[in-house]
């Protein structure tokens, strides 16, 4: 599930492929998606994007600037008339895509269409249609601050509610309360959690409880790396985490967000994790049915029952593939001896019970065993004319369809 980082690396992608373009025409919806129609008329406009947490914004201006001047790459100034926000949330599979019209994908289910030649789409795809968008929307005033990049808010309005019933839960639980942990998902949790040592079903509030307002004063190592917590000094807590962790995913160069839609490359990612979906890790399902990856004991408020899943052996579908194209394609064998198929001679039907059973039988004769020249076939259905059925009476109830076994047909009997 798409969270912080990478709502944060989509909001960049779409302002780099939207940089110098201008878009125009109608902006397509999907038939199949519940979400609402984007009818913004604008003969041009251009597109940026922003993110906090787990939402995101398409911003569009309409402006005055002809289409062609900057496709060419002319810079003139931009007159923006009027504009209109759209608030995605991506749900499972969200993302976005910037292709030629016959590259669009086929889950797309909002276009934005470029006056470029040829036409370029920017597409928001979804697979699971579990994402949402809203026209003329703002921020949620239920999610908190971003944790990223509002790094002071964020802090504060932790601190400030730990009297809240909220922080009751479990700390693994409540990291996933966006009103305070706005795009902190899964797989981070699991990542902070881990680096501290924190069992993730402690009390939230006894894991808050001490914690400043203002942050450490602390420089964490970014590009992937680890915040090393040193024993002299101020040391890193746990909110401190909740901001640096998700940078590192930023800085990564690459990993689990692939908005261009090519096959993602999760080496440098699954490089960087520690201890989600990590072998030798513990995994316990959640009061609210969420798998939480954790080394150590699980906490006094872990469930009753507790219960844990079985990792997925992931592959992924492009190495499926291409083992199936490496593989020589096997061949059937020929057949050979009597059951091939001689030039000019027609397969030999097999008769079905039903002509087995009227063999030997001639028109207005008694059955005669062993002379087919005189035999004559004739079909038992509802549906034959009485002339077809003239010279069967002598056979004792076949044209009254009663039962007639083959020791009858065989052996038959004189006619009264």
């Amino acid at each position: 599930m798409p969270e912080g980082p990478e709502l944060h690396l989509a909001s960049r992608f779409v302002n780099r492929v939207c940089k110098g373009r201008v878009f125009t025409g109608r902006i397509v919806k999907s038939p199949v998606h519940k979400s609402d129609e984007v009818s913004f008329c604008a003969q041009a406009y251009i597109i940026t994007a922003a993110s906090r947490g787990k939402e995101m914004q398409l911003i569009l201006s309409e402006t005055e600037d002809t289409p062609k001047s900057l496709s060419k790459g002319k810079k003139r100034k931009l007159t923006e008339l009027k504009s209109t926000r759209i608030l995605f949330r991506f749900g499972m599979s969200g993302k976005f895509q910037f292709t030629t019209v016959s590259e669009v994908h086929k889950h797309a289910h909002l276009q934005f269409f470029t006056n470029d030649d040829p036409t370029m789409v920017l597409s928001h795809v979804d697979v699971r249609r579990f994402g949402r968008w809203e026209v003329d929307a703002d921020w949620s005033k239920d999610r908190g601050p971003d944790p990223m990049f509002e790094y002071q808010p964020f802090r504060s309005n932790v601190v400030k509610n730990l009297e809240s019933s909220a922080f009751d839960r479990p700390i693994c639980e409540v990291l996933l309360n966006q009103k305070y942990f706005n795009g902190i998902g899964n797989y981070l949790r699991a990542e902070i959690l881990y680096r501290l040592g924190i069992p993730p079903f402690e009390k939230a509030r006894n894991v808050l409880k001490d914690l400043d307002e203002n942050p450490p004063d602390v420089k964490p190592k970014m590009k992937g790396q680890d915040v090393k917590v040193k024993d002299k000094g101020p040391k890193v807590d746990i909110l401190h985490l909740c901001h640096t962790v998700p940078l590192e995913v930023v800085n990564l160069g690459g990993g689990g967000y692939d908005p261009e839609g090519r096959s993602a490359d999760y080496s440098k990612f699954n490089a960087w994790l520690q201890c989600y979906y990590q072998t030798g890790m513990n995994n316990v399902v959640d009061h609210n049915s969420r798998t939480i990856w954790f080394k150590g004991p699980a906490g006094p408020m872990a469930p009753k029952d507790m219960k844990s899943r079985s990792p997925v052996k992931r592959r992924k579908k492009k190495e499926a593939a291409s083992a199936k194209d490496n593989e020589s394609p096997t061949k059937k064998p020929k057949k050979t001896g009597a059951k091939m198929k001689v030039e000019g001679q027609s397969k030999r039907k097999t008769p079905n019970r039903r002509q087995a059973r009227t063999k030997g039988l001639s028109a207005g004769r008694k059955p005669v065993q062993g002379t087919k020249d005189e035999t004559k076939k004739v079909k038992n259905t509802p549906k034959q004319t009485k002339k077809q059925l003239q010279g069967v009476h002598d056979v004792k109830g076949y044209a009254t369809r009663s039962k007639v076994t083959m020791n009858d047909l065989k052996n038959p009997k004189k006619t009264r």
